[in-house]
């Protein structure tokens, strides 16, 4: 019973976190062409936050640390995922300019 309870908090840390980092890009992607990006940016935080933290106030109403902990793990493990992911081309040629500048 333990293990599936760590499990499931990793998975919605996880889901959390691809929610959170896929709509931190998506309202970037927006935001920059918008006529009004400060409400793109400002409406898009608030309700990345909102999911996030009510995700994790739920994960917290279980009761251990460790939950909370694991979930917080599958949010970081998502957020370093998707920025592999989400990388464009222009990007990695950046990182590897500045991997081998002098």
């Amino acid at each position: 019973m333990m293990t599936e309870m760590l499990i499931l908090a990793l998975l919605t840390g996880a889901a959390l976190g691809i929610f959170f980092f896929v709509g931190l890009w998506w309202t970037v992607r927006k935001g920059l062409v918008s006529k009004t990006p400060a409400t793109w940016f400002f409406l898009s935080f608030f309700l990345r936050m909102a999911v996030a933290l009510s995700g994790f106030y739920w994960i917290a109403q279980i009761g251990q640390w460790q939950h909370l902990a694991i979930a917080l793990l599958g949010f970081i493990i998502a957020r370093l995922v998707w920025t592999r992911i989400a990388t464009s081309p222009y990007d990695q040629e950046l990182i590897r300019e500045k991997h081998h500048a002098p």
